[in-house]
C-alpha cells in the first residue's frame, strides 16, 4: 500500500511542478512576444481565408464525380495491398488463405 501512497503523491507533485514551471515559461514567452510587437513569426502558412483545397470551394456535379472515382481507386489500391500482404503473412501466422478449407474443421 505504501508504493500506491508514494505513486499518488509522486503525481501530484508533479503536477504541480509541471504547472509552475509550464506558467512561468509561459509568462516568460508571452512577455517576450508583447515586447517585439507580437510579430513573432507563425509556424502556419497564411491562407488568405480560402480553403487548402480550393477546388472544393464550389463543388460541382464533375468535381464531386472526379473525386469520388479517384476514391474508388485508392480504395481499390488499399484493397490489393492488404490482400497482398495477408497472402505473405498467412503462412507466418499458420492460417490458411481459405479458413474454409482448414484441416482441423471435422467433416461428417
Amino acid at each position: 500500500m505504501s508504493q500506491q501512497d508514494n505513486f499518488v503523491g509522486g503525481f501530484l507533485l508533479g503536477t504541480l511542478v509541471g504547472g509552475t514551471l509550464g506558467g512561468v515559461v509561459g509568462a516568460l514567452a508571452a512577455t517576450r512576444i508583447q515586447q517585439s510587437g507580437g510579430k513573432a513569426k507563425s509556424a502556419l502558412p497564411k491562407t488568405s481565408g480560402r480553403l487548402a483545397f480550393g477546388e472544393f470551394d464550389d463543388p460541382d456535379e464533375e468535381s464531386i464525380e472526379a473525386a469520388r472515382l479517384g476514391l474508388e481507386d485508392k480504395i481499390a489500391q488499399l484493397n490489393d495491398a492488404i490482400d497482398d500482404v495477408r497472402q505473405q503473412l498467412g503462412g507466418i501466422n499458420g492460417h490458411s488463405e481459405r479458413p474454409w478449407e482448414s484441416p482441423s474443421r471435422i467433416d461428417s
